[in-house]
C-alpha cells in the first residue's frame, strides 16, 4: 500500500491521521518539522505528503517549495486558515489539495485515495505525437520541437490536457479537473499563472509561436497551426 508522510506538530491531530490512514491500509510516518520532512523525502520517498502549514521551524509553504526542488510527490496541505489567498498560494507552489481544520479523518482519507488515483497514468504510457509536441506520459515528459520542456507536474497535466484535444476550448474549471483539483476550491485564477509559466517555457524554444490560445471569458485552447 502507498506510504503517507504526515508532517504535523500537534500530536493529537497526527495520531488521528495515523489511525485513520492505517485503518485503511496505508503505511505512515509522522514528523513534526518541515526540514526533517524534506530530508526524509530525499532519503525515503513517500507516495504522498500531508503537510501542516503552521510548523515550528519553517512553514508548510516553504517546506513544499523545498520539496518541489527535487520531487513531484503529491502534497495535501492542512491549515487552520480558510482564506482564499492561502488556497491559491498552496496550489501555485505545487499542492494537490487543501484541507481546513477541524477536518473529518474519513474525508482526509478519501481525499488521499482520490489524489493517488489521479496520479495514476490515465492514458497509454507510450509516447504520442501532436504537431511539434511529443507526449511521454510514462516519463511525465513533453518535448517541443525536439527539446524537453522543464514542466512541473501541474504544468505537464495542464499542457497534456490541451494537446490531447486540439482546438477545444477548456474552461478554468475543466483545467482544474485535469490537474486533479476540486473546481470549488477557489483555485480558478491560478490556472492563469500556470498558463503564463507554460507559455514562457514554450517561447524560450520558439519565440514567435503561440500554440496556447486565450478565449476571453471562456478559457484556453491548443492551436496546432500556431505551434
Amino acid at each position: 500500500m502507498p506510504h503517507i508522510l504526515i508532517v504535523e506538530d500537534e500530536a493529537a491531530i497526527a495520531d488521528t491521521l495515523v489511525y485513520a490512514l492505517q485503518g485503511e491500509g496505508f503505511t505512515t510516518t509522522w514528523l513534526a518539522l518541515g526540514l526533517a520532512a524534506v530530508e526524509y523525502q530525499r532519503a525515503t520517498p513517500a507516495d504522498l505528503v500531508i503537510l501542516d502549514i503552521g510548523l515550528p521551524d519553517i512553514s508548510g509553504f516553504e517546506t513544499c517549495k523545498q520539496l518541489r526542488r527535487f520531487t513531484e510527490v503529491p502534497v495535501m496541505f492542512l491549515s487552520a486558515r480558510d482564506g482564499e489567498i492561502d488556497r491559491v498560494v498552496g496550489l501555485e507552489i505545487g499542492a494537490d489539495d487543501y484541507v481546513v481544520k477541524p477536518f473529518s479523518p474519513r474525508e482526509v482519507t478519501a481525499r488521499v485515495r482520490a489524489i493517488l488515483k489521479r496520479m495514476s497514468p490515465r492514458i497509454d504510457p507510450s509516447a504520442s505525437s501532436n504537431g511539434h509536441f511529443l507526449i511521454d506520459a510514462d516519463r511525465v515528459l513533453i518535448t517541443y520541437r525536439g527539446q524537453p520542456l522543464g514542466l512541473t507536474r501541474h504544468e505537464f497535466r495542464l499542457l497534456q490536457c490541451l494537446l490531447e484535444q486540439p482546438q477545444r476550448v477548456f474552461s478554468r474549471e475543466q483545467l482544474l479537473d485535469a490537474l486533479g483539483v476540486p473546481s470549488d476550491a477557489g483555485y480558478e485564477r491560478s490556472i492563469d499563472s500556470h498558463i503564463k509559466s507554460v507559455r514562457a517555457k514554450l517561447r524560450m524554444i520558439a519565440p514567435d509561436a503561440e500554440p496556447i490560445q486565450t478565449h476571453r471569458g471562456l478559457g484556453y485552447s491548443y492551436s496546432p497551426e500556431r505551434s
